[in-house]
């Protein structure tokens, strides 16, 4: 230990000027693992200060201060157990910190070190010291009384002083004069102690002959003494004299600070007073304008709000309970309550009749819309409005009953107006549909309207009347004017939501603003000053406000609700119609209503719009999933006529134009994952379709059925290039491919049938174990045999034979895939395949025999071309 304390002294503290006093090593509690010193330290300087540090040891066996804390902030030092001798020590600085010291000794002879400093260094605040062994303190102070005397020898010491120059000289002088002061120091010695008794008698002569003037000075003091008592008599008497006039200024004193708690008291009673009649005073004007004031106008609504406003925050004063006792205050907010009531039933009344006043102007005004696919909007409504914004504000938290009954007929007013307008331009739109002008029609009530699915849900008769279109493949497509028609439908839709989206919001934000939706009615208005408020059109606009998200969902929601009843039913409608008119139009709406569901759903003010929009791709992904399951269920039910060859079957070409049309509709979109899922579909009950006809179909060979129509997909797949489609497309390939050489090996067959049996016979005896060298020796298989199965295949008699195989080649295969040729160069592949094959054994099991075919492989090519090119 005393290795490390050198140490830590040299590296750590003699750096900073600091001299180590006491060390310990420790070990944290709980983590004994992390060992470290805990070291007492004393500035060289001074004043001198002392701190505790914590020291480590790092990595490059140097040590490092960690932690300190000043001696001053050490509070208590814990010992833990003043009986027995263990390890544990608490020092509570701003925080307690727990240390295991290695040894007791240790432990000790810090805990005695910080006893010390503490008792030198500390004036005030010194820590306290509790479980710890008395005697280790009582020998830390003995310890510091015996280095007491030690100091004070020490101090002795530290009195003597260095002569100065001036005494220096003057003892050089005097041993100048003494010659023998440095021979004979005793001689020197006794001269000096002359020379001093010489100089003490002088002193006393001196002092002997001053005694006259310190008589002098005696007297001086005796008379000065006198004077003193002569004052302080004089000063009893005026304090007699004065104790009277204490008493009377006492008294008026009292007085005085009884006058001025009067005042003071009364001058803040007149200030209460004051502040009480200026919350309270409501001015005769201000009555008037909330009795008489127009609603009517501009300024008018500008008066009653400020008025409103006004006496909403003096009810809303709180005062304290023993004011509210007083006659003039109780009145006062009798008054308050009276103009309250009065004011709501006359501002109810008005905005009443308002409401009910624009619901039937607006109603008389549909006809001008009626030859226009448009939604009328209320924009002039909305904004004869907003001026009054701010007193349904100030109704809502002065009568939640009357702002409620108000909330209502607004909604009932209006909901009947948006009830006759959406039903009018959804009629609009089903004309359009149809093909029909609006102008031609004249306006009708509800019952003779043609609602195709409105609210009776019963659809158009016209919808019957084009409900007998064909919904299979064959029919989807159709001709360019349905093509035509299926665009405009798709135009006239886009539009129906492009009218729909502004008219809903635009109402869903004046009701959030009008209504003050989810603003809480117990928090008062705040008046704004006159000159701080601005106007267009002679009409204050309602500030913006946020209302708490929550509550306007619910609020919103129910008053959306309210006012577009018809809107869901409607919307659902024209789709059934749209879809009963034309099950191609599923796709359209699929992929419009998709985009305006991504459009909408990011704003946050169209909650009811999602939901309508939402329920409606909901009705539309059903009506396209069917339509889809109508095509497969019309593939699956396909018949081809069996008194003719098959060609490609007509699902096959239909699903090409579908394809067309339903990428450019779905190019882009957001659903394109609901098409790619019915092409996966379709494709599949395709191939399932054509296998099935292809077994069924008696004049087609089955594999011609095959690889013509899966060419035919092959290449459709390929032009249009459907990602989602990859592994249908090389299916469709590797069908085409299989079944293509399966109907060119069955059909070709075998064209110079001795010569296969021929050589077959001779590959059977090499298998038997005939050497191929030694098969011509044998008799079935000689050369002459050989020669005379060959003369049987001349050229003219092969090429005969290809010719009637061409004819029947191109009576099975259709025209329109071309594939005839494709077909012949694959036939003409397998006859030199073949032929290869005779050579081989032949040269195999006859070499030098110099016997070859009747032709050769340039006469077969040109066998093949020359029939090609004849037909």
């Amino acid at each position: 230990m005393t290795a490390i304390r050198h140490t830590l002294q040299r590296e750590v503290f003699l750096p900073s000027e600091e001299r180590l006093i006491g060390v310990v090593h420790v070990t944290i509690a709980g983590k004994k693992k992390k060992n470290s010193f805990l070291c007492a330290a004393v500035t060289t300087d001074q004043p001198a200060q002392v701190t505790v540090y914590k020291v480590k040891k790092s990595e490059k066996d140097t040590y490092k201060k960690r932690e300190s804390w000043p001696l001053t902030d050490l509070k208590k030092v814990d010992g833990k157990d003043e009986a027995k001798d263990l390890p544990e020590f608490d020092l509570h600085f701003e925080k307690i910190y727990k240390w295991i010291a290695s040894n007791v000794a240790e432990k000790n002879s810090f805990i005695a070190c910080l006893w010390k400093l503490s008792q030198r260094y500390l004036v005030r605040k010194k820590p306290t010291f509790v479980n710890v062994n008395p005697q280790l303190l009582e020998e830390t102070i003995q310890a510091d009384e015996e280095s007491g005397v030690k100091g004070e020898e020490e101090a002795s010491d530290e009195d003597y002083q260095a002569l100065s120059a001036r005494e220096e000289t003057d003892l050089e002088k005097m041993m100048e004069k003494c010659e023998f002061a440095i021979s004979n120091a005793e001689a020197f010695t006794e001269q000096l102690s002359k020379d001093l008794s010489v100089l003490d008698g002088e002193n006393i002569h001196s002092i002997m002959g001053s005694e006259e003037q310190v008589l002098t000075l005696m007297k001086l003091l005796d008379d000065g003494l006198d004077e003193v008592v002569k004052l302080e008599k004089r000063l009893d008497s005026y304090d007699e004299m004065l104790a009277g006039v204490k008493s009377h200024m006492e008294q008026m004193q009292q007085k005085d600070s009884l006058i001025q708690v009067q005042n003071k008291n009364r001058n803040k009673l007149i200030g209460e007073l004051d502040n009480l009649i200026g919350q309270l005073d409501f001015s005769t004007q201000q009555i008037k304008a909330l009795m008489t004031s127009e609603l009517n106008s501009p300024n008018g609504i500008l008066d009653c709000t400020a008025a409103a406003q006004l006496l909403q925050e003096k009810r809303a004063i709180e005062l304290h309970p023993s004011l509210l006792k007083m006659t003039a205050v109780s009145g006062q907010f009798v008054l308050f309550n009276k103009l309250t009531e009065q004011f709501v039933c006359r501002l109810s009344t008005h905005l009443n009749g308002v409401f009910v006043q624009q619901g039937n102007e607006q109603g008389e005004t549909l006809g001008r819309h009626s030859n226009e696919l448009t939604l009328p909007k209320h924009y002039s409504s909305h904004r004869d409005l907003l001026p009054y914004t701010d007193l349904m504000l100030w109704l809502k938290r002065a009568d939640q009953t009357s702002f409620t009954k108000l909330f209502k007929v607004y909604a009932t007013s209006l909901s009947k107006l948006y009830d006759r307008e959406i039903r009018e331009f959804f009629e609009s739109a089903r004309m359009r549909v149809q093909g029909k002008d609006r102008r031609l029609f004249p306006h009708r009530d509800s019952k003779d309207r043609l609602s195709a699915g409105g609210s009776s849900g019963e659809l158009h008769k016209a919808g019957s009347k084009v409900s007998s279109r064909a919904s299979s493949l064959q029919d989807v497509t159709g001709s360019d004017p349905d093509i035509s028609e299926r665009q405009k439908f798709d135009k006239i839709f886009q539009r129906v939501l492009c009218e729909l989206e502004p008219v809903v919001q635009a109402e869903y934000e004046f009701i959030v603003k009008f209504f003050h939706l989810g603003v809480d009615s117990s928090i008062p208005i705040q008046q704004t000053d006159d000159k701080q408020t601005e106007f267009t059109d002679g009409m204050r606009m309602a500030k913006s406000r946020k209302p708490t998200e929550k509550k306007v969902n619910n609020e919103v929601r129910h008053m959306m609700a309210e006012l577009f009843q018809n809107l869901e039913a409607e919307f659902g409608s024209f789709i059934a119609f749209a879809d009963k008119l034309d099950s191609f139009n599923s796709m359209y709406m699929l992929v419009r209503i998709g985009h305006e569901v991504m459009v909408v759903q990011d704003r946050e003010t169209s909650l009811f719009l999602n939901v309508v929009l939402a329920n409606a791709s909901v009705q539309v992904k059903r009506m396209f999933d069917k339509f889809i399951q109508n095509q497969i269920r019309a593939i699956e039910e396909t018949k081809v006529s069996k008194k003719s060859k098959c060609g490609i079957i007509s699902f096959v070409y239909k699903f090409e134009e579908f394809a067309d049309q339903a990428e450019n509709i779905f190019k882009g979109s957001e659903r394109r994952g609901d098409l790619d899922k019915a092409y996966t579909k379709l494709v599949q009950a395709i191939y399932e379709s054509i296998e099935r006809v292809a077994i069924e179909h008696q004049k087609t060979p089955r594999d011609v059925v095959m690889f013509e129509n899966f060419h035919h997909l092959f290449a459709t797949l390929s032009r249009l290039k459907i990602s989602h489609l990859e592994n249908e497309k090389k299916e469709a390939k590797q069908k085409y491919s299989d079944h293509l050489q399966s109907y060119v090996t069955t059909f070709l067959g075998r064209p110079l049938e001795k010569l296969n049996n021929f050589f077959e016979g001779i590959e059977a005896r090499v298998a038997q174990g005939v050497k191929a060298e030694e098969v011509g020796y044998q008799l079935a298989f000689s050369k002459q045999e050989l020669r005379k199965v060959i003369k049987e295949y001349p050229g003219k008699e092969v090429k005969k034979g290809l010719d009637h195989l061409y004819r029947k080649v191109e009576k099975t295969l259709c025209d329109e895939e071309n594939l005839l040729q494709v077909v012949w160069h694959s036939m003409q592949d397998e006859f030199i395949r073949q032929y290869k094959y005779f050579e081989g054994i032949i040269e195999q099991c006859y070499p030098g025999a110099n016997i070859t075919l009747e032709f050769t492989i340039d006469e077969v090519l040109q066998f093949f071309s020359d029939i090609a090119l004849s037909h």
